[in-house]
């Protein structure tokens, strides 16, 4: 197994209309310990760009020029269609569910939403660009409880401790760090995570992310 500290620094490439912001990601990004590849002002400039970068995460800003409507997210449908193995995290000043659930329709993981005010701190944006780079799904907290305060209880079915697992899966956590969120074991978590399957009906097929189709179903219910 590779040593950590030994392997290189993941490669992020930037795509940010505000060049303030987009200096404070690559300051920020060089203190995480990550190496900026290249960023740009808009998203057809990285896309133009994407093989010859060759980055591990796309890191974009939702609305960039010429529309400033959904730039960001068709940029990370055809970054995930080019190079699926390259994590997208998408950055938002609002939380806008549509995108958000278009982010996660394909059923698959190395996807996050965040709001930029999340930016700020630095561990959060380590966690969510290690995490994508991984192959894991973020949903910033926010975007969660905003989207479930839009739509009532998704599920009626679910206990309330399967509310509470379901709730910070959105958030991407792994089983471990819901056991450390709400203080019960892993075991106690897997049980709660095996049940929500079975509620709707998500068979492991062995192809399907199961969590992230959790997930689209706890939000779009």
């Amino acid at each position: 197994m590779t040593d950590p500290a030994t392997r290189p620094p993941l490669r992020i490439v930037l795509a940010e209309d505000s060049v303030l912001l987009r200096e404070g990601l690559v300051r920020l990004f060089g203190e995480a310990g990550f190496e900026t590849a290249a960023a740009y002002g808009d998203a057809e400039a990285l896309l133009a760009d994407l093989e010859a970068t060759a980055p591990d995460v796309a890191v974009l800003d939702v609305r960039m020029p010429p529309t400033f409507r959904d730039e960001g997210v068709r940029a990370a449908i055809e970054i995930r269609r080019r190079m699926p193995r390259v994590g997208v995290l998408l950055l938002s000043q609002y939380v806008e569910g549509t995108y958000a659930n278009e982010l996660l329709s394909s059923g698959e993981g190395g996807m996050g939403y965040l709001l930029k005010d999340r930016v700020a701190s630095l561990d959060e944006l380590r966690d969510a660009v290690e995490r994508v780079s991984q192959g894991g799904t973020v949903l910033d907290p926010q975007v969660v409880r905003e989207l479930l305060a839009r739509r009532g209880d998704p599920l009626a079915s679910l206990t309330p401790r399967e509310r509470e697992v379901m709730g910070l899966m959105a958030e991407g956590r792994t089983n471990a760090g819901i056991a450390k969120q709400l203080f019960i074991g892993v075991g106690a978590v897997e049980k709660n995570v095996t049940s929500i399957f079975q509620k709707l009906a998500l068979e492991d097929s062995g192809t399907d992310h199961r969590r992230v189709l959790a997930v689209l179903a706890w939000l779009q219910r």
